[in-house]
């Protein structure tokens, strides 16, 4: 079986964010990036079936040279080889249209990604890949058992679990109980000193423009002062949630 599993990009959680260009750009300056934690359970759950079931592993970005750290690390913690795309991702269909076009060269039976990115939340790229090559998908995945060709998926439905049953190929949105948080992977030395000589390919785009633009970005209004209330002072308490509030 051949997997290949897509990786973002994307700043770490914890970094200041900041904007340049009058807003229009994102500043990189200071910023720590890191492999998608989404994409991090996806990973995760293929180095699974490399162990269990002999799969081979890929990793794909679509990103310029800045990207090839987070695809090392993705090697480090024992993927096979990793693609790079060399575009700029500012568009989630440019992206779906880039990784398809590999799949439909390289012959992979399962891809692997997370639901979304958590830098801009599109949530688009794994179902729209979907709908170009014809696979299955499941967003949402939170477990996933393969016996040969026949796929046990579940997914996180309102208020529940569904079940459903496919066949290979098939591509999903990961998410959170994939794999257990405490199974997650950190690279060992001998991880980091493999990947060194693990191969990193880098292709070039196919030719094609991205149908959307980032015009401004704009960050979230700081959090008003906050006024402590002695607990036995209700009255007082219902006078500020009512005339200042005003949510009552």
């Amino acid at each position: 079986m051949k997997i290949l599993v897509c990786i973002s990009h994307v700043p770490d959680t914890t970094s200041k964010i900041n904007f340049s260009e009058d807003f229009t750009k994102f500043d990189t300056n200071g910023v720590q990036f890191v492999i998608n934690p989404l994409d991090e359970f996806a990973l995760t759950r293929a180095m699974w079936f490399k162990e269990k079931q002999g799969a081979s592993v890929t990793v794909i970005s679509a990103g310029l040279a800045v990207t090839e750290p987070t695809l090392r690390k993705a090697l480090a913690i024992g993927a096979d080889e990793a693609i790079r795309i060399n575009v700029d991702p500012t568009d989630g269909y440019q992206v779906a249209i880039q990784l398809a076009e590999v799949v439909k060269n390289e012959a992979f039976d399962l891809i692997l990604a997370g639901k979304e990115s958590l830098d801009y939340n599109g949530g688009m790229v794994p179902g729209m890949m979907a709908e170009i090559l014809g696979f299955n998908f499941v967003n949402a995945c939170i477990g996933l058992e393969i016996d040969g060709n026949s796929c046990s998926v579940s997914r996180e439905i309102d208020g529940g679990k569904e079940v459903l049953t496919c066949n290979l190929p098939l591509i999903i949105g990961g998410q959170k109980g994939l794999v257990e948080e405490k199974d997650l992977r950190i690279p060992n030395m001998r991880g980091i000193m493999m990947a060194r000589s693990k191969p990193l390919k880098v292709m070039e785009p196919i030719n094609f423009d991205a149908t959307t633009a980032t015009l401004t970005y704009e960050k979230p209004k700081a959090k008003g002062a906050c006024k402590l209330i002695d607990s036995g002072n209700i009255d007082e308490l219902i006078q500020l949630l009512h005339n200042e509030a005003k949510v009552i």
